[in-house]
């Protein structure tokens, strides 16, 4: 009795050197800077918002075939596999063993002696089957910190999960984008160099009248062979974006036409409205390490109780049957016993392993606190970000419009003779460099409103979020 006591106090001051986790230290401001209106498109599924069916159909597609998302359904298997495997434990354990042996035996010199039970020469035949199990009480509650445990790693494999889908849909998004935006430059450099052979067409007649000197065709020659070299580069960079765009969706070897990325249209999808405290719910990261939090305390319940005793049944089943000339006999058994093991030496070890996992226990809640702080950072910058594109390209639209007017006057009037070559080529240059720039912060703002879409955690169904979130 004393022992028994002194080893229940020992083990209660064990578990007291040992903290609890403690609860994560989260403040999230109460909205972002910028932030679209309330009517916004859900996140659910974003790539709706673009109202691109070719970019609808690519990210289903990626979301089918692609062996990103098909690896990341087997890893998904694998945790919940092998977190239903621990919970196996606390089952009676057991298994099934049997032997058989045949003996053939001849005396070559001597008496044989051949009597019930005993004999020197003939067959003798001995079979045996058993059936031992073993089955640990669980009276402290391990089986609840393992679940617990096991609950919380496959928790977060459902989050990678859903996150590497989200991953992925989003960079289907913006590999899209980058070939359209490269399909709209192209389309640039094409008109760029139409124009630059209209006015290479009026500079050669302007020579021939003998109203311009051979230099100035010459001139606007080279600023041809300049633009048709840049298409010749874009049409190289295009064909490569749309062979990753290809990889992406799971035809990596597919012929180039099956990846038809039209020029950018005009639009923009609509600002996504959102409050900073929603991450908390909708980013597959955030709940991942909010799972892995959970996984962690489960452990430090089950180090907890590892101090205090073990009770084990032991049942047993037990068939022998043995064959010698002129005798046989068969025996049956069952047995059952118990054991119980209380740590006492290994008490040292055990206060080491659950200082230990204490601490694995505070990285994960610091983990938590990381995530969910870069969470927020993301979708403030991209929000951010979003909104001061959306304005740049209103900025470009209206100077685009005004570089081009500028130029077809310049070149009308070098048509007419009222004004010189540099003043065309100037405004030619002026207009081309405005349109440019359009296009590269278009390409721009199409990017910047998937990533935004991903920081606010669009991507994977609502239906998986906790009920208050999906009230909102």
């Amino acid at each position: 009795m004393r022992l028994s006591t002194s080893l229940a106090l020992l083990a209660a001051l064990s578990l007291s050197a040992c903290a609890t986790p403690r609860e994560a230290s989260i403040t999230l401001p109460a909205a972002y800077p910028e932030s679209g209106p309330a009517q916004a498109q859900p996140l659910d599924q974003w790539w709706l918002a673009f109202n691109d069916p070719a970019l609808t159909a690519l990210v289903t597609e990626a979301l089918t075939l692609s062996p990103d998302a098909q690896s990341a359904e087997a890893r998904l298997r694998e945790a919940r596999l092998m977190a239903t495997s621990a919970l196996t434990t606390f089952l009676p354990q057991g298994q099934l063993t049997g032997s058989g042996r045949r003996t053939e035996t001849e005396q070559v010199d001597g008496q044989v002696i051949n009597i019930p039970g005993f004999a020197n020469s003939g067959t003798s035949e001995a079979y045996q089957a058993n059936f031992n199990v073993s089955w640990e009480l669980d009276l402290f509650g391990r089986f609840f910190a393992v679940r617990r445990a096991a609950q919380g790693d496959s928790a977060a494999a459902r989050f990678a999960y859903e996150g590497a889908r989200a991953s992925l849909a989003a960079s289907v998004a913006d590999a899209y984008f980058q070939a359209r935006g490269l399909a709209l430059q192209l389309g640039d450099a094409r008109e760029s160099a139409r124009i630059q052979r209209s006015l290479s067409d009026l500079a050669e007649r302007r020579v021939s009248l003998g109203l311009a000197a051979r230099s100035e065709a010459d001139r606007v020659a080279g600023e041809l062979a300049q633009t048709e070299s840049q298409v010749e580069s874009l049409e190289a960079e295009l064909q490569a974006q749309q062979r990753t765009l290809l990889v992406l969706v799971g035809r990596g070897t597919a012929p180039l036409d099956g990846a038809a990325t039209p020029p950018l249209g005009a639009s923009l999808p609509p600002v996504p409205a959102a409050v900073p405290g929603e991450i908390l719910a909708r980013r597959p990261d955030v709940r991942e390490a909010e799972a892995r939090v959970r996984s962690a305390a489960g452990r430090l319940t089950f180090a907890q109780l590892a101090f205090f005793p073990t009770f084990t049944l032991t049942p047993g089943l037990g068939l022998s049957r043995s064959e010698q000339p002129g005798f046989s006999a068969t025996t049956e058994s069952w047995s059952i016993g118990a054991a119980v093991s209380q740590p006492v030496l290994n008490i040292p070890r055990l206060l080491l392993d659950l200082k230990a996992q204490d601490a694995r226990t505070e990285q994960a809640v610091i983990a938590y606190e990381k995530v969910v702080q870069t969470a927020y950072a993301e979708a403030e910058s991209a929000l951010t970000r979003l909104a001061a594109d959306r304005r740049r390209v209103d900025l470009l639209t209206d100077g685009e419009a005004r570089a081009e007017r500028a130029y077809e006057s310049a070149r009308l009037g070098y048509g007419a003779g009222l004004t010189d070559l540099n003043t065309a080529l100037g405004a030619e240059q002026a207009w081309r460099a405005t349109r440019s720039q359009l296009t590269s912060a278009e390409v721009q703002a199409q990017r910047r409103a998937v990533q935004a879409y991903k920081a606010l955690g669009g991507g994977w169904p609502s239906q998986a979020l906790p009920p208050k979130t999906q009230a909102r």
